[in-house]
């Protein structure tokens, strides 16, 4: 009896030894990203790829570019994959990150309804649909919430020349508040409306003050074509070389931050600038249009 009782408790031993085997061969990276590649649809045609090629999970933390940042600044993830050129070099600049890879790019569009009461349709620099649409006091609804989007909205109210002054805003991050720095049009609080949100919420906030904002091409289409009921806003400006958005891909350096995962970034780094995986980004489309172009190959 007492020997039948060793054996069962060697076999419990065994299995549960192989178990752990089982859950520690679990490979997940830990990617902090824009809520533009989220809200896309983007990440839902890569990551179960990437996966069956790879065996690798991907823990996708979605948030502003800024705070994407921040994340690999604090080692709290293996790679980040952002839209903010200046802010990306200089990410690696720091040592934080390893290097940045070209993945893709789309561009920026300026949306608002077909009333237009700023009359920006038609036009191709942002800079001058925004000069117009603060001389018009026409509602303009903005992220606020230091995003990629965010970072290029304020570059097109600086090249505007419009008078312009620096606020300060309150905003919560994942359950965390956090104060950011921005500027504003000068005299705009009857118009100018910061809500710290993401682009997918932006865009529905600005339908229905009918006013104007600033988005990345890619989360319009899916808004317009892929979502119901579809947003009603329209493409009132685009087409200007000021407008591109490029993304980026960066590891996080682990010579900064051993604990990261830099053998899992490289491998998902080598797979989306592969044929294959550029190949996707080129193919993933709603309604036959083209959300972004690969920039790998």
């Amino acid at each position: 009896m007492k020997r039948r009782f060793l054996t069962v408790c060697g076999a419990l031993m065994v299995a549960c030894l192989c178990g752990a085997s089982i859950v520690s061969a679990e490979q997940v990276l830990k990617m902090s990203t824009t809520t533009s590649t989220q809200s896309s649809g983007l990440l839902d045609v890569l990551l179960p790829e990437f996966k069956k090629d790879t065996g690798i999970d991907v823990k996708v933390i979605a948030k502003g570019t800024g705070a994407a940042i921040r994340d690999g600044q604090d080692g709290n993830v293996d790679i980040i994959f952002v839209h903010a050129r200046s802010r990306e070099d200089n990410f690696v600049a720091e040592g934080y990150g390893t290097e940045r890879y070209a993945v893709m790019h789309n561009d920026f569009v300026v949306l608002g309804s077909a009333q237009d009461p700023a009359g920006i349709k038609g036009l191709k620099s942002g800079a001058e649909a925004f000069a117009k649409i603060a001389a018009a006091g026409a509602v303009f609804v903005s992220r606020g919430d230091d995003s990629g989007t965010h970072t290029k909205e304020q570059a097109l109210w600086k090249a505007s020349g419009v008078p312009l002054v620096e606020k300060k805003q309150k905003i919560v991050s994942k359950g965390k508040e956090k104060e950011i720095s921005y500027v504003a049009p000068e005299n705009s609080d009857a118009w100018y409306m910061s809500i710290g949100q993401g682009m997918g919420k932006t865009i529905t906030f600005a339908e229905e003050k009918q006013g104007y904002t600033l988005s990345d091409r890619g989360t319009y289409i899916k808004y317009k074509y892929g979502k119901t009921p579809a947003v009603e806003l329209e493409i009132l400006c685009e087409g200007d070389e000021g407008l591109a958005n490029p993304y980026g891909i960066i590891p996080v350096n682990p010579k900064k931050h051993p604990g990261t995962q830099y053998d899992l970034a490289m491998k998902f780094v080598n797979w989306i600038i592969s044929d294959k995986g550029q190949a996707l980004i080129a193919g993933y489309r709603l309604e036959g249009k083209q959300l972004f172009f690969p920039d790998a190959q």
